[in-house]
């Protein structure tokens, strides 16, 4: 299962009443990876419970553009230089604010920061990624949508981590919109149910309405990614059942 990993925002509650032992339970899914949010403030802990546990985490979330802090360069070489320490070697910008994706000027700019952020990044041997939520796919400039506005201005050092769900959420096919990104796309979050804004409508992957085949065919060069933001049931249950239902699909 070495193409499948879990995002770690899923389990927030288990992971800060105890990381170490969370990810203990993830490593004994037969998980070989899993993805950290907020890496500069999990760090500390993150790397012994890793190396305890024989998990990795080629991926990350972290904000790196648009913080507002005073120096960006110095906030971009502390985040890039703690993830190449965990062995993190792609870190993913998961929101920035959806006004900025109002306006092709404003996307625009939005590409020019995640380029220069790749720039830094590349002195660590890390890249810089974007992950999407539904406002870029909801938001249509001139026929397209934002997201794909932003990967034309995007260099080529810049990747891209759909979510798969929230596109669905966003009114667009999330396999026709992979296709159309193609070879930028990295890693995808895989999910699942009905898609709806709502992230308690979510439940584990197999058991809701997108078409999950479909979508990992259509990026078969992309890291896969399991993920609920929310649930009504237990969430690592859901994990265990998502990772259970990919395996006997022969999708992980």
């Amino acid at each position: 299962m070495t193409d499948l990993s879990v995002q770690l925002y899923t389990l927030r509650e288990l992971l800060a009443a105890d990381l170490p032992g969370t990810l203990d339970r993830l490593a004994a899914l037969g998980l070989a990876h899993v993805e950290p949010f907020r890496l500069t403030d999990h760090a500390p802990q993150l790397g012994p419970a890793l190396a305890a546990s024989g998990l990795t985490a080629p991926t990350a979330h972290q904000h790196v553009v648009g913080t507002g802090e005073s120096d960006a360069s110095d906030s971009m070489n502390k985040v890039f230089a703690t993830a190449a320490a965990l062995g993190v070697g792609t870190v993913f910008d998961p929101r920035i604010d959806r006004q900025r994706f109002e306006s092709a000027d404003e996307v625009a700019a939005v590409a020019d920061e995640l380029n220069a952020a790749a720039a830094v990044a590349a002195r660590h041997d890390v890249r810089v990624g974007y992950h999407n939520h539904a406002q870029e796919l909801e938001i249509v400039l001139d026929g397209t949508p934002a997201l794909e506005v932003l990967a034309a201005h995007l260099d080529d050092a810049v990747v891209l981590e759909v979510d798969t769900y929230w596109a669905a959420v966003g009114g667009q096919d999330p396999v026709a919109l992979l296709k159309r990104l193609g070879e930028r796309v990295t890693a995808v979050h895989v999910k699942d149910g009905p898609a709806t804004p709502d992230p308690l409508d979510q439940v584990a992957v197999g058991q809701g309405d997108l078409p999950v085949r479909d979508i990992l065919a259509a990026a078969p060069q992309a890291l896969r990614v399991v993920e609920l933001d929310d649930t009504r049931g237990d969430r690592f249950q859901a994990v265990a059942d998502s990772v259970a239902w990919l395996r006997a699909e022969g999708l992980a």
